[in-house]
Formats: structure tokens, C-alpha cells, sequence
């Protein structure tokens, strides 16, 4: 097993949203509310387009088996408080860089991976071993990360809903529905103003939390395909619990006893 499972959350990308509407010269909080009225106008939702969506935070969940990953399982959020959105996608395409995992995602072929694909683009942010369809590997030909149906990238809403949109889920609801600890539901405001207020800690706490919950579903998942066993699946609980509850991290510590 050589996975990460990952999860962006997101705000408005201010200077895109000026320069395709003309909003130059309004602060950042009078832009967002001009993008998301506009935004309101055109469709029945506010949220905004993928490509004017900015990465806040980038949370994953590494799992490595093997004498050279030393068994190891992480948490974390990638880069600091004031990593700039490239560093954060540099890091991200480095993981996958490094160790060629696959990908497990909670609706990532529909929001997290097209965001990164737009942000990447604006940020010149180059990742040729993600971008890869086998012209340099013939291991990409029939497994890569951006065919729908392969397993390289793993978008568990995706798979679980027989790919039918209609039939998607809130990861929050599976993750509660399973005796999961689920998570209490930022949304897009929510996030925003936790950003405006400069509590960036916040949004990285709420993404790992998602990340953990996810990561607990592609577990019983892999029980289901048969790709482990009922016994490997309980040691894959203990290692993550006893991760969780040797971090001086409080959000991963209340995680852990909310999961008993």
C-alpha cells in the first residue's frame, strides 16, 4: 500500500475575479461579495466557478508500506500558515513525485483535482510525473492519474456512485453512516472569513479532519474489493489511532476519541 489521500479547501481567488469582471480597486472582503453576487445572478448557487477558486490549504493522509517507507502513516497539511499557493501545489506534485502513490480523493475528479489543474496553470507550477500518460512510462498507459476510471486516482464518490452523479454522497454523511467521526461542515463563507481573519491554522485543522475521514473510508473500501482482510483492516485502525494519539496536535487527539 502506497497511498495519499488528499483534500484542498479553497477561497475566492480575488485578483482572477478583479481582472475578469473589472473589480480593481475593492478590498478583498467587497471583491468576494461582488464575485459571489454575480455568481448568484448567473446559476442557483454562489459558489464559485472552479477556476476562481484559490487552494487555501492542501491536507493529506500518507500511508507507505515497504523497508524504504517505513511503514509509515501521516497527517498533515502540507507547507506552513504563509506557504503561498505554488509552494503548496510544488509540495503536493512533489509527494506524487516522490513515490508514485495512488491518489485517493472524496469527489476529486469533479472539484479537487480540476482546481489544482487551474491553479497549477496561473502558478506555472510544472509536474511532469503527474501529468504522465505513458508517452514516457508505459506504467501510466493503462493506469494514470487523470483517466476517469483508473485506479492510480481513487475518487471514492466516483466509484462508490457506479460513476453516476445523480447517486454521489456527502463525505461527511458516509464518514457518520460508517461510526466514523465525520466533521463539523465549514462551508465556502465560513472558510472565507476564517481566512480574511488570518486563522489559516483553522482551515488546515478542517481539511486534515476531512482527510482522516476519508482516509477511513478507502480502508473499508479496500475490505470490500478484498484488497485487505478483516484482521489487516483493524491493524490499519490501531496504526493510525496510535498516530493520532501521540500527536500534541489537538484536532487529531479529539479525532482519535471521537473515533472510539
Amino acid at each position: 500500500m502506497n497511498v495519499l489521500v488528499f483534500n484542498i479547501e479553497t477561497i475566492p481567488d480575488i485578483e482572477g475575479g478583479q481582472r475578469i469582471y473589472n473589480l480593481q480597486g475593492l478590498d478583498d472582503d467587497s471583491t468576494s461579495k461582488a464575485l459571489f453576487h454575480l455568481r448568484k445572478q448567473q446559476s442557483s448557487s454562489s459558489e464559485l466557478p472552479l477556476y476562481l477558486q484559490r487552494i487555501a490549504s492542501i491536507s493529506v493522509v500518507y500511508r507507505g508500506m515497504g523497508d524504504d517507507m517505513d511503514h509509515e502513516v501521516s497527517v498533515q497539511s502540507l507547507g506552513d500558515e504563509k506557504s503561498s499557493e505554488a509552494e503548496l501545489l510544488a509540495l503536493f506534485f512533489e509527494k506524487i513525485k516522490e513515490r508514485t502513490p495512488t491518489l485517493v480523493s472524496w469527489n476529486g475528479s469533479s472539484f479537487d483535482l480540476p482546481v489544482i489543474h487551474y491553479r497549477a496553470l496561473k502558478n506555472q507550477v510544472s509536474a511532469p510525473s503527474y501529468w504522465e500518460k505513458g508517452s514516457n512510462n508505459n506504467d501510466f498507459r493503462e493506469d494514470n492519474y487523470l483517466s476517469r476510471y483508473h485506479d492510480r486516482h481513487t475518487d471514492l464518490m466516483d466509484v462508490l456512485s457506479s460513476y453516476n452523479e445523480s447517486a454521489g454522497a456527502p463525505l461527511n454523511d458516509i464518514a457518520l453512516m460508517l461510526g466514523f467521526p465525520g466533521k463539523k461542515v465549514m462551508n465556502t463563507a465560513s472558510i472565507w472569513e476564517a481566512f480574511l481573519q488570518g486563522n489559516i491554522n483553522a482551515i488546515r485543522n478542517y481539511g486534515e479532519v476531512g482527510v482522516l475521514n476519508n482516509y477511513l473510508i478507502y480502508l473499508r473500501f479496500q475490505l470490500i474489493r478484498g484488497e485487505i482482510n478483516a484482521a489487516e483492516l483493524s491493524q490499519e485502525f490501531v496504526l493510525l489511532r496510535d498516530q493520532l494519539e501521540q500527536s500534541n496536535q489537538v484536532h487529531l487527539h479529539d479525532f482519535s476519541q471521537a473515533w472510539k
